[in-house]
């Protein structure tokens, strides 16, 4: 469970069981939206090294940069989500092919796709 308890100050701490996410609605820390493309961007680092793990080779030198492109709605839309992935020179052909494929499929890519069926609720309790 997420939980969140709201106040007056720009500041928006979420908490879980294990953790802590703080966030903020002025612009002096990553709002609730940046958070979520920089979650897309840290799931593509987190499959990029498994799959060296996998592959059995270092993941040192992997740059991933990601970028978030607007939809017609404006800015609070997503159309198009951009992860350009640099290797370190000693990656052969078929290990970079092997990591592209495993960001490609990173489990928060993956639910944003599958994401139609989520039946979000909001509710008083």
């Amino acid at each position: 469970m997420y939980s969140t308890v709201v106040d007056n100050t720009p500041l928006i701490k979420v908490s879980s069981a294990k953790h802590e996410a703080s966030y903020a609605v002025n612009g002096s820390l990553m709002n609730p939206l940046e958070a979520f493309y920089a979650s897309l961007a840290g799931c593509a680092a987190v499959f990029a090294k498994k799959a060296c793990k996998e592959l059995g080779v270092p993941a040192d030198g992997i740059a991933i940069d990601c970028k978030p492109f607007a939809g017609p709605g404006g800015p609070l839309t997503l159309a198009r989500f951009r992860s350009e992935v640099r290797f370190p020179e000693h990656f052969t052909a078929e290990q970079k092919t092997r990591v592209l494929d495993s960001i490609a499929h990173c489990a928060v890519k993956e639910i944003v796709i599958d994401g139609s069926d989520i039946d979000f609720q909001v509710t008083e309790v």
